[in-house]
């Protein structure tokens, strides 16, 4: 199949659902993009950044002198749904860009370009400090990167200047591009010659579908390299001085998921395993279904004053931390109007951090009777 093709083919079967072009007699004003320069506000890209639009100019260069000229209220929704709309057009040229770089430069034998790379790349959860060289090497030459909501704008800034960025985001509730979407971007721009990476929060193979995009470019005949990534769990931990595993205290770690595959509010059907006291549970995207979650653990036997924490935005400026008993963590989230991406950890070590707010002694009264 032709690549210029399959975008097109994924630009009419997104226009025909949910991502429809902008009606040209009733635009949606470009001044619903907005960005809140509050040192408060979240260092992860999301669809409201100007600075990510900025950045993306090759996308948008027609409307962002806009930008500034308008004081009608953002409309979020209505930016989402027509984002990946203006970007197919330009996808679709990038493409022939550069599969006729690549054959001018000999491609692979009778004028036919050859598959480029794809790197799954793991940046770590928000400290642009935490990449590994290999991934910022990668980051470096890369011709295209899409990149998720959890990727820091500080890791952005590392990007070549002569490279693509393309937002590929996931929120709760809300996804911009669908998972197959993303795999018919990456085989066809890895099929045109390009080098293209997947930046992923944390680790690519953790809780990142990683594994899902690997095994289909892979049955297509496209080399993957997965380049690893600091997952959430040991770069938060670290921060707050939390061993996810202590001799006498936790002998194994184990990480959850607060997502079902099908969604809905009560997926953790895991919990009468996990409820073990002398193991650390690290709870990814568990916001929602945390107060499940506790419930099910203390009524399997994890005791309600087992020590937990709940760490927004993790390992950047902008973190913020609730350390509570198990049984009191759900309420003190509410309380501390918690948001996404925040990580939970469960357990007997979370008492050794330096900031667990209760005294030296009674740490030393819990840790001497396990």
């Amino acid at each position: 199949m032709a690549l210029v093709c399959k975008l097109q083919s994924l630009s009419s079967s997104l226009s025909s659902t949910h991502f429809r072009k902008p009606n040209s007699l009733n635009p949606q004003p470009i001044c619903s993009l907005h960005f809140n320069s509050s040192s408060n506000s979240s260092p992860f890209t999301e669809k409201t950044s100007i600075e990510r639009y900025q950045r993306d100019q090759w996308l948008y260069k027609n409307q962002l002198d806009q930008a500034t000229l308008c004081s009608v209220p953002p409309d979020l929704d209505s930016i989402r749904q027509n984002d990946i709309a203006l970007q197919l057009p330009e996808l679709r040229k990038l493409l022939q860009v550069l599969r006729e770089k690549r054959e001018s430069e000999g491609g692979y034998g009778s004028g036919k370009c050859g598959p480029g790379n794809v790197f799954l790349v793991g940046t770590g959860p928000g400290d642009p400090e935490l990449l590994t060289l290999k991934a910022y090497r990668v980051i470096q030459n890369a011709d295209l990167l899409l990149y998720d909501r959890l990727v820091s704008n500080d890791v952005l800034e590392l990007v070549g200047s002569g490279a693509r960025l393309l937002y590929v985001g996931k929120t709760a509730g809300y996804h911009s591009r669908t998972q197959e979407e993303i795999h018919e971007l990456l085989l066809s721009f890895a099929e045109a010659g390009a080098n293209v990476v997947r930046l992923k929060g944390g680790d690519p193979l953790v809780f990142g579908r990683g594994g899902e995009e690997m095994d289909f470019l892979r049955q297509q005949g496209i080399e993957v390299n997965v380049i690893p990534g600091i997952t959430a769990a040991s770069g938060i931990a670290a921060k707050l001085g939390i061993p996810l595993t202590h001799r006498g205290v936790a002998n194994s770690v184990r990480f959850l998921t607060g997502h079902s595959r099908k969604g809905g509010t009560d997926p953790l059907f895991v919990a009468e395993n996990a409820a073990d006291p002398d193991s650390t549970l690290v709870v990814y995207m568990g916001l929602s279904t945390l107060p499940s979650l506790a419930q099910k653990l203390m009524h399997h036997g994890l005791p309600p004053n087992t020590p937990a924490v709940a760490v927004e935005r993790g390992t950047t400026p902008q973190q913020r931390t609730v350390f509570a008993e198990l049984k009191d963590l759900a309420d003190e989230i509410i309380s501390a109007e918690l948001v996404s991406p925040t990580l939970i950890i469960i357990g007997k070590v979370v008492a050794l951090s330096p900031s667990w707010p209760y005294s030296s002694k009674e740490v030393s009264c819990l840790v001497e009777a396990i």
